[in-house]
């Protein structure tokens, strides 16, 4: 295996003691990562971020976000579950539509950062 003359390494095998210190105890316990990480895992599939970001743009109902994506309903309410499951997303009935909204504003900021985040990235290069 090559070895990266871009990595760097410390030359010396010591610890910052009190750094170290400081920082573990700020550290999340290990279910916030467990939780964080399943969090996290709902972003990671397309179908579910696009409808995050429909949803970033607007409430819709469950017929619109069909047709925007050209999906199948029984594909985008089983997304939508588990969306929902997550406590990303939320529901209000009227009459016989179904229409769904962000949960909360910090999933609309996590979208818009991510794709704004993506957007500066592609620019620089």
């Amino acid at each position: 295996m090559k070895n990266d003359t871009n990595l760097a390494f410390c030359e010396s095998d010591c610890t910052h003691s009190e750094a170290v210190k400081k920082i573990k105890s700020e550290m999340p316990d290990e279910g916030e990562f467990i939780e964080s990480s399943e969090f996290f895992k709902a972003f990671s599939d397309t179908t579910r971020l696009r409808i995050l970001k429909l949803l970033v743009l607007s409430e819709m109902c469950v017929c619109d976000i069909v047709h925007i994506l050209d999906m199948t309903q029984p594909a985008i309410s089983h997304h939508l579950k588990l969306l929902k499951s997550m406590r990303l997303v939320e529901y209000r009935k009227a009459g016989k539509y179904v229409y769904y909204s962000l949960s909360d504003d910090h999933i609309h900021q996590i979208i818009t950062a991510g794709f704004d985040h993506i957007k500066r990235r592609n620019c620089t290069i």
